[in-house]
This record gives structure tokens, C-alpha cells and sequence, in this order.
């Protein structure tokens, strides 16, 4: 499961700003062409253990580095032009806290165009779709220029409704799940999470998780943490305050992150994601209610990428208002 990583310094992989630069390789670029910066963000998009935003230490070049360095070597150019990537929004109007939100429009466009806007901004993305099983969803997508396709009602996760429009994409090699409620995640962490795919050929799915400096955070059980190997796996994911601290307590300003909060965003396989539904539920993923523990329980690695902001969902009237605060706020200062 490990033969594509490498002992030493020549298969170590550096991430600058928009690109991904290997020792004894030339310069690639995120879509894997030859170096472009983006000039948007400071931002790494690392090879196994990616990282986003602030970091902690320093690496060639001047390079900020984020905890560990990753030894995988960079994918082919080539590789990364030619492969397929779908983007899937769920979107359902039902919704205990806020119904009908995808279509909320206090903005002047309804909230699944302000996703479907954010996922456009990945430069990886080459298709993108919302999943719903509601004509009013569907309807609005498609106005807007959108994609849509309607997909069954009796879905028990949002993870199945991704997998029946993968299954109706079969040129699709990898698929990202996005968020339906997270308007302004950045294209950066979706170009992050699928380029994890890209350069881990031996992991079938991958996910994205941002260091705890907030102890509440830290104890909540609603709040899911990851643990991770030095490759950039996950090692465990559970509802529970891991890793226990046991000297000195959790410490939300120790200067490497002692713990790191799981964020909702996916990219799979395709034929792993059509597999994943005839996966049994585990014992694991039973007590904590987490649907990756059944990918672990099963023996598949799942890699890990890091960001160091994560996008905020919403869930409540509250949170689309304080939306709406950001959005007037950034609209006024152009």
C-alpha cells in the first residue's frame, strides 16, 4: 500500500505558493503544468500531508512549511491534466434548523449559487453538479446556468446521493463531495483535497482537517477530531477530545497543533465511491456515528490534508445572518 513513498531526500516534496516542487523533479504547478502562481493567496498544496494558509516552520527556498514534510513524490503532469474531476453538491430543502435554505436569496441569488460560485474557483474541478431530490432545488440551479440532475429521496446520507450522480458520470475518476452549506470555502482547499487523490494513488478517498485552538472545540462531541500518521493518513477519527493530553492538558497556543478538528469535505474515487455503499456498517462507526470509521474498519487509508481556516457552514438562521454580514461586507469594500 506503500510503494509510492519514498525514504530520504530524494523523493522529498516541497510546497511554495500554487505549486508543488519535488527534489530531482522539475516544477509543477496544481493542475500539474509547468509553474504558474496563482498570486491569490499564500497557500501550499503539499504532496500526502497538504497544507494551506500559516505555518510553522521553514523549508528550501524561503518556503513556510506546515508541521511535517511529506515524502511522496509529486504526480505526473501529465496525469493531473488529463483526469476528470467531478465536483457534486448535495442539496436537499428539507432541513430541521433551516428549511428551503439552499434557496434562501437575501443576497440578491439564492444560496446554492453562492456554492456553486465557490466551486468554480477551484482550478482542478472540470464538472460540476448539484445533487437534489427537490424540482424547486433543481429548477433554481438550472436558471442560473447550473447543473443539476435529480437523484431518489430515500438516500440515508449525503454521501449515497454523491455516489448515484458518480455512478451516471462514469468519465468521473475522482469526485469531490462539497458541502451544500458552505458558501464560501475557497478553491484552494477543493484544489487541496483532490490533489491529495492525485498524489496518493494508493489512497481511495481523502479529507481535510484544520488545527484546534479553541479547547471548547476541543471537548465538544458534536466537533469531530482526526489523528494522523507521519504520511498524512488518518489514523482515527471520533467524537471524543483525541489525542488525550495526558502532561500538562490541551494547550490551544502550543506552537505545533496538539489537536485537529475534521472538516466535511471529500474527494473519492470514483469506483471507491460506489463501492463504499456496500461496505457494512462497522462496530466502530456504530458508537461514534462517523461514516468514515467504516473506510478505516475496512482497511482503506483515507489521506489528510490542512488548512488552517475552515469554511463556516450553516445550519441556522443565526449563521445565514452572519453570512449575510460577510457578504455586504466584503460587497462594499469591493
Amino acid at each position: 500500500m506503500e510503494s509510492g513513498v519514498q525514504s530520504g531526500e530524494a523523493g522529498l516534496s516541497w510546497a511554495t505558493p500554487g505549486r508543488v516542487r519535488s527534489r530531482g523533479s522539475s516544477e509543477v504547478n496544481a493542475q500539474g503544468g509547468a509553474w504558474a502562481g496563482e498570486g491569490q493567496r499564500s497557500n501550499c498544496v503539499a504532496t500526502g500531508f497538504g497544507y494551506i494558509g500559516r505555518s510553522h516552520a521553514t523549508g528550501p527556498w524561503g518556503t513556510r512549511l506546515f508541521r511535517r514534510p511529506c515524502y511522496r513524490s509529486a504526480s505526473s503532469p501529465n496525469r493531473e491534466r488529463n483526469m476528470a474531476i467531478l465536483g457534486v453538491i448535495p442539496a436537499r430543502f428539507a432541513s430541521t434548523r433551516l428549511p428551503g435554505k439552499p434557496l434562501l436569496s437575501d443576497t440578491g441569488k439564492p444560496l446554492i449559487q453562492h456554492v456553486v460560485d465557490a466551486a468554480k474557483r477551484s482550478t482542478l474541478l472540470t464538472r460540476i453538479i448539484v445533487a437534489t431530490d427537490d424540482q424547486r432545488i433543481f429548477d433554481a440551479v438550472t436558471s442560473f446556468g447550473g447543473e443539476a440532475m435529480m437523484t431518489r429521496e430515500d438516500h440515508p446520507s449525503g454521501t449515497d446521493r454523491v455516489a448515484e450522480v458518480a455512478a451516471a458520470v462514469p468519465e468521473a475518476e475522482i469526485v469531490v463531495n462539497l458541502q451544500g452549506d458552505e458558501p464560501e470555502v475557497t478553491g484552494e482547499t477543493l484544489d487541496l483535497v483532490a490533489t491529495l487523490l492525485l498524489n496518493d494513488h494508493d489512497a481511495p478517498m481523502a479529507t481535510i482537517a484544520t488545527p484546534i485552538r479553541d479547547a471548547a472545540i476541543y471537548t465538544d462531541p458534536a466537533c469531530v477530531k482526526v489523528v494522523c500518521s507521519n504520511r498524512g493518513r488518518a489514523l482515527y477519527f471520533s467524537r471524543s477530545p483525541i489525542p488525550h493530553v495526558r502532561d500538562g492538558g490541551f494547550r490551544v497556543d502550543a506552537a505545533t497543533p496538539q489537536a485537529f478538528l475534521h472538516l466535511g469535505l471529500y474527494a473519492y474515487r470514483r469506483d471507491f465511491l460506489l463501492k463504499l455503499a456496500t461496505l457494512p456498517p462497522s462496530p466502530l462507526e456504530g458508537l461514534e456515528k462517523l461514516e468514515q470509521l467504516r473506510v478505516l474498519e475496512a482497511g482503506y487509508p483515507i489521506a489528510v490534508g490542512f488548512v488552517e481556516e475552515r469554511a463556516v457552514g450553516i445550519d441556522t438562521p443565526e449563521d445565514y445572518a452572519r453570512f449575510l454580514e460577510r457578504w455586504n461586507l466584503a460587497k462594499s469594500n469591493g
